[in-house]
Parts: C-alpha cells; structure tokens; sequence
C-alpha cells in the first residue's frame, strides 16, 4: 500500500524484540549525553558568560530538552520506530522534511564520534600517568580509531552486550563526579578551597541575573550539554513495553542531567570561583582536569576517569542513533537498502552500525590532519544539526497530533503547545548560532572560511550534501517520496499502545 512503512513482519528485517528494559534504556540515554565530559567542557565557557549564574543557565538550558523530550514520548507512543525523528517527520511532514530530519541525526554522530573517543584516550592515559602517551598525536589517534572499532564491535554483537557495558561505565562516572561534587562543598563550606571559594546561594539558580546576551550564549551551550537522550528511543524496537518505556526513560534522562549539572555545576562554581574558571574557559575539559587536582589532591584520577568513562561510554551510545536512523532509512528505501540488514545472530544493524563507524574514523583522521582546531570547529557545527532535528521533532509532535489537541487540556498543553515552545526555542537558538558563527572571531581556529567561521561552513557543507543526496536519491529511488502523511489513531492518544496507525487513517 502506497504510504505505509515497509512490512516488518519477516524475521530477518527485525532487530532483537526485548533485548533490554527501561532501567537499560534509562542508562543509555544518560551516557549518551557524556555528563562528566559534557560538563568538563561547558563549564568553564559557561562560567566565562554568566558568572555565578551559570548553574541558572544550565537551569534554564534544561527547559527546551524536557519540552522536546514530552514530544519524543508522545511520538513513540504511535510510532515505535528506531529512526525516531526520520519516521515520525515523515508521517507528520511527509517525506522531504523528514529525510532532512535522519541526515542530521545521522550526520550527528559522524562529526562526534571521533572528538568523544579522542577525549576519553586521553583522559585515560592521564588517568594511569601516561602523560607524553596523551600529548603524542600518533599515539592518541591510534589508540582512538582502536577504542571506536572496539565500541563499534559492541554494538554489533548485541544490544544486552551493550547495556551491561553501559550500566558499568554510568555506576563508575556518577559515583566519582558525586564523590567530587561531594569533597568540593565540604571544602567550600569548611574553609579550605585552594582557589577562593564562595558559599553557593539560592540566587545562583536565576538565569536573568547575568544578562540576556549572557543567557542567550548559555542556551547554545545548553543545547550541546544536555544532547543525546534520545538514544534510549532510537532503542524503542529493541525495548521491553516499546510503546511508552523508551519515551519513559528519555523524559527521566533529561530531569536526572538536570540534578547532575546542577550539583556538579554548584560545586565547581563555589570551589574554585568565577575568575579561575572564566580564565581558564579556553582551556576546555583540561580545567577539570586542573580543578581534580586542587579539590581530590592525590585522588584526581577518580574525576580523571569519570571524564574518561563518560566520553567512552558516549562513543558507544552515540553509535546507537546514527545506526538506527540509517537502518531505518535503508528500510524505507530512503538510503540505500543495503543498510537495512541485519546480522542474522545477533539482531542488530551491522552494515549501518560499522558504516557510521567508517565514516567516523574518516572525518576524525582528515579533521585532525588539518589541524586540532578544525576538530573543535567540527564539533561546535553539532549544535546546528541538533537544534535542527530537535525543533523538527517538536513541530511534528503537534502536526501529528492536530486532530486530538483541543479535546483535553493535558492534549493541548504537553502534546501541542509544550513541544511547539520547545521547537520555536531552538530554533532562536538556531539563528542565534548562525550569527554567532558567522564571525570567524568566534571559532577555535580563529581563521576564515569563504568570510565564516569554519563551524558555520562545515554545518552549511553538510546541509548542503544532504540536500544533493536527497535529490539523488529521489531522482534514483522514488518509492520512499511516495509516502503520504497521516494523523494519530484516538485509541493511542488516550492511553492504548501498539502499532502506528497507517498513513492511508488520514491526509495532512
């Protein structure tokens, strides 16, 4: 039937029906946002923007991704489909949209990959006192593509392989950046910050205290700290209860970010104070590294292998969407049909999953080879393609749901209204980025590219190549672009569970 998604009844087109639970799910959607690493990152540029404040950012950071997150659940409820935001902006949009939408959560992890194994080599090494290892190029980008292929070989031999490695690496790094949040308030409060520490006061957590621009510049980086939930839903076929538990653990994974952000954020900011970290913002996750071993002394590596273990454990999960967004393209004959298979053992997307891997190691090996810098510019074009999707989802939610938003209150506020705030949100934030990295000021090279910043260029060449395949591809392969929209069955907006009601249930 012309419209409908491709009949996954055959058991060679399927992946592995209950591999793992909600809990497993929960976990993945925590590593997959890096917490340690993300926070190791941010906090200082985040400090350097809004002062005492920052935690208030991290605060209001928080409110777009819950808001997106209430349309990732509703979404998975009609649709339990692991391409996610590709399937569900189809139906809604139709198929142009949301081809666009898979390329940039495809396209996500390709520029990721490499930067979050890079980073957890690094700290590793540090960890065990081999500091020239992680200073040598040579031995740290050998090191990386081995840690990729190795994540990626996880992946394929299962999903339960991976959520046992995944509920390893999440016990180690919450319980050392607890630890650490921990030891620098006792310190704070008694007296011995080596860095002049300030007791934290409840006025720290109103993001309006700094400024606008302040606020504004936070916001950016919010969107970066708090990416990657969405994993657990990109799980949905693969998890027990799949119409509502993904969802479940997506909308959790945000508010336990927030708890996580909001202590570790606190604790640094009254160790150690707003003029070291605002001076040392450049500097990047290597101020955790310096603030391990002012608050831990001789313990440091416990934080020093939470950065590492959180960017590890990100490497694996950040696998998870990009192959799953591929597979279901290639089922839907969007991509090549070739990235539908599945490994007949071990259920899972195998030509996808080493693809994305593939393509990885290319970018990380050519980025770095220009320079280190242009790796950093490369990761910085992720908020780009993450606002993007991001708001393309929300928008979705509300369009795929049209129908239903004005019989209930709950409907119009959490189904219609909430991601609709959500998606208007990003996509300020969105055109805010633009701006920002039109000036090649504001990039880690610092150089021009065609009279932009590099960041800019890069998410302007990856739009632009999305768009030329998408052409090919449609010009080559028309039966995907034959799909027509659909709406929401009532059963499943009023609680039932199941299957996503067929496109032919109605027309946009």
């Amino acid at each position: 039937m012309v419209g409908a998604a491709p009949d996954r009844t055959p058991a060679q087109t399927e992946l592995k029906h209950d591999a793992i639970g909600f809990l497993d799910a929960l976990v993945i959607g925590l590593n997959s946002t890096s917490p340690a690493y993300s926070l190791a990152a941010a906090i200082g540029p985040i400090v350097a923007l809004a002062g005492v404040h920052a935690p208030g950012v991290m605060l209001a950071s928080f409110v777009p991704m819950l808001l997106i997150a209430t349309a990732f659940y509703y979404l998975n409820r009609v649709d339990q489909d692991c391409g996610t935001t590709f399937s569900w902006v189809t139906r809604a949009m139709g198929p142009w949209a949301g081809w666009l939408g898979g390329w940039a959560i495809f396209m996500t992890g390709v520029l990721v990959i490499g930067s979050l194994a890079d980073v957890a080599v690094r700290f590793g090494l540090l960890t065990v006192g081999l500091d020239s290892w992680a200073n040598s190029e040579a031995v740290r980008q050998t090191l990386t593509v081995l840690l990729i292929l190795v994540m990626t070989a996880v992946c394929v031999l299962g999903t339960e392989m991976s959520a046992h490695v995944q509920n390893v690496l999440i016990i180690a790094q919450v319980l050392s950046l607890l630890l650490f949040a921990g030891v620098a308030i006792q310190r704070v409060y008694a007296g011995t910050s080596t860095l002049g520490g300030t007791e934290p006061e409840l006025s720290w957590l109103n993001p309006f205290g700094a400024g606008g621009a302040a606020l504004t510049g936070g916001l950016l980086l919010g969107v970066f700290i708090y990416w990657g939930w969405e994993s657990a839903v990109n799980l949905t076929e693969e998890v027990r209860d799949s119409a509502s538990a993904p969802g479940k653990a997506g909308l959790w994974s945000t508010v336990i970010l927030l708890v996580t952000y909001l202590s570790v954020g606190i604790a640094v900011v009254g160790y150690a104070g707003t003029q070291f970290l605002a001076d040392n913002a450049d500097e990047e996750e290597a101020v955790f590294a310096v603030l391990a071993h002012e608050v831990m002394g001789g313990w440091d590596w416990v934080v020093l292998l939470a950065v590492s273990t959180s960017a590890l454990a990100s490497t694996q999960t950040t696998i998870i969407p990009a192959s799953r967004t591929a597979l279901s393209m290639g089922r839907r004959h969007a991509f090549p049909e070739g990235l539908a298979h599945i490994h007949p053992r071990f259920r899972t997307p195998d030509v996808s999953t080493w693809l994305v891997a593939g393509i990885a190691i290319a970018w990380y090996l050519v980025v770095n080879w220009i320079s280190e810098n242009a790796l950093f510019d490369s990761i910085t074009a992720l908020s780009l393609l993450i606002a993007f999707y991001y708001a393309l989802t929300g928008v979705a939610c509300a369009i795929y749901y049209r129908r239903h938003l004005t019989e209930s209150l709950h409907n119009f506020l959490f189904i219609g209204l909430g991601p609709l705030v959500g998606a208007g949100l990003l996509a300020w934030l969105l055109a805010e980025s633009v701006v920002d990295m039109s000036d090649p000021a504001n990039s880690y090279s610092g150089v021009s590219w065609f009279g932009l910043g590099p960041p800019l260029v890069i998410g302007i060449g990856i739009a632009l190549t999305g768009v030329a395949v998408m052409v090919v591809r449609r010009l080559r392969h028309g039966l995907f672009w034959r799909e027509r929209r659909g709406v929401a069955d009532p059963a499943l907006v009023h609680g039932g569970a199941g299957r996503p009601a067929g496109p032919d249930s109605g027309e946009a």
